[in-house]
């Protein structure tokens, strides 16, 4: 397999992987009220017992659990990923500055994602799971944190789609044998 394929292919399994994730992400929040208005049987009994008013609450702070616990392994596997992929480009191929300065800016939105957005969400979050009552201002300040997260996993996979092009479409780059 050619280098250029390889890289094509870690690329691929990186946005696709970070498009999947986003998918379980909607589907763990909603996991808690669908499980609430539909459990099987020995779940109801159980989810009975507890009472109405506390099941959800606690089925919510479950899947947000969830949640949590993917964006995190989600952030630590992407930024070995991010630093693979930059380095094999870097070595392993023949793609210009360009190129690998992409690889190089998706690698670093990673970082930034895990070393500062995602431990707020985090903390923020946790703070939130059991108040009766939360302040506008909380709820706002992890909503802007959210969005800081998805629009950075926006630019990543524009990012990404751009190199994607380069290493399907684009021929030549840099010699890798450029003193013989």
């Amino acid at each position: 397999m050619s280098s250029r394929r390889m890289a094509c292919l870690l690329l691929g399994l990186w946005l696709g992987a970070g498009v999947l994730m986003a998918w379980v992400a909607t589907q763990d929040l909603r996991s808690a009220d669908r499980l609430a208005a539909h459990p099987n049987l020995a779940a109801a009994l159980q989810l009975k017992s507890l009472g109405a008013n506390q099941t959800l609450p606690l089925l919510r702070y479950l899947a947000a659990e969830q949640t949590r616990n993917n964006l995190e392994t989600w952030g630590t596997v992407q930024l070995f990923v991010g630093s693979f992929f930059f380095f094999f480009l870097l070595f392993g191929t023949n793609q210009g500055k360009f190129s690998l300065a992409l690889a190089l800016l998706m690698a670093l939105i990673a970082f930034g994602q895990r070393l500062f957005l995602i431990p707020e969400i985090l903390s923020r979050g946790r703070a939130m799971d059991f108040l009766a009552q939360i302040p506008v201002y909380q709820h706002t300040q992890l909503g802007v944190l959210h969005y800081a997260y998805s629009l950075t996993e926006v630019v990543k996979g524009g990012l990404g789609l751009i190199l994607a092009g380069i290493l399907i479409w684009r021929t030549g780059g840099r010699s890798l044998n450029a003193g013989q």
